[in-house]
């Protein structure tokens, strides 16, 4: 289980005085080799963190077990000072520093996934808003192509995008939902092996939601997105999966008092799931054969990874 590492990382990241420096503590004493970034932007600064956990056959140790990169997406965790406290959009990084802290604590106690994970997510607790439809969205300090740089890791041989996802009317469902695999522009079909591990984790039938061609676009183009839950995917050949946590309402990104411990927990507990199938080559994100085939007969979209002839 994952609760306690989810509440410590949401006792952690619940004030308006964390920073990088502060979840590098919390994961160094928990034996997770982790770094911290300042970037400073032209509507605020923020902290960059970048946690891996090695894996027994994992690169760092010389094995050649694949990757996963672990996301936690999101314009800020705190919109101070117009908001008090920790804000629905956090979640994607409450999400992530929990996983880096479980993961290291079972590192701790002799579990060692097969493959590395790459945990990356920034803090901001102090982070603008910006109007959107149906909800206000949070917005961020920097801009998408400066968080692309320091979240997505060349390293990465897949990644969940972990992002909230409450302020729209297209997903009706409380607890966490998983997205169509996107690989170099395109939308492929949903990975039956995720799939399973959902429903594993949940004891419920597997939960997902749609995306367009405008949403594995860059921001910047001008064109509606749900929200940055698939930017990643505009910056890495890697498949990409969003893990977005979801509602039943249209929640604002900038609301207080919307985080909810047990959705968080089961999104975490299923990228550790994920992380340990991945490693050991038993879940597969896409069909390789099936893409090589799509490009052969349509060629490549990686142009939609681009902002477009603007």
């Amino acid at each position: 289980m994952s609760f306690q590492a989810t509440l410590q990382s949401v006792s952690l990241l619940d004030s308006a005085r964390v920073n990088g420096a502060r979840v590098v503590e919390s994961l160094g004493a928990l034996g997770v080799e982790a770094e911290s970034l300042t970037i400073q932007g032209e509507r605020g600064r923020t902290d960059f963190v970048k946690a891996v956990i090695p894996g027994a056959h994992g690169k760092k140790t010389g094995g050649n077990a694949p990757t996963l990169g672990i996301i936690g997406r999101l314009g800020g965790i705190g919109a101070r000072p117009e908001m008090i406290g920790l804000v629905s959009d956090g979640d994607g990084a409450v999400s992530a520093v929990a996983a880096a802290l479980k993961l290291g604590s079972m590192a701790q106690r002799g579990d060692l996934l097969p493959g590395d994970v790459i945990v990356t997510t920034h803090i901001c607790p102090a982070a603008p808003t910006q109007p959107h439809e149906p909800v206000p969205f949070m917005g961020s300090p920097v801009d998408m192509g400066t968080m692309n740089k320091h979240e997505v890791d060349s390293q990465m041989d897949a990644i969940l995008s972990i992002d909230t996802t409450k302020g729209n009317r297209v997903i009706n469902h409380k607890g966490f939902a998983i997205s169509p695999t996107v690989k170099e522009g395109y939308i492929l079909r949903i990975s039956e092996d995720l799939l399973d591990v959902m429903s594993i984790v949940t004891g419920r039938l597997p939960v997902t939601f749609p995306i367009t061609t405008q949403d594995i676009t860059p921001y910047g183009n001008g064109l509606y997105h749900l929200n940055s839950i698939l930017q990643p995917a505009t910056a890495t050949p890697a498949p990409c999966v969003g893990v977005a946590i979801t509602a039943e309402t249209a929640v604002p990104g900038c609301a207080t008092g919307a985080s909810h411990v047990v959705d968080i927990e089961q999104a975490v507990r299923f990228a550790i799931e994920v992380a340990k199938k991945f490693g050991a080559g038993q879940c597969a994100f896409f069909d390789e054969e099936e893409f090589r085939e799509i490009v052969e007969l349509y060629g490549h979209m990686r142009h939609l990874q681009a902002l477009g002839r603007k």
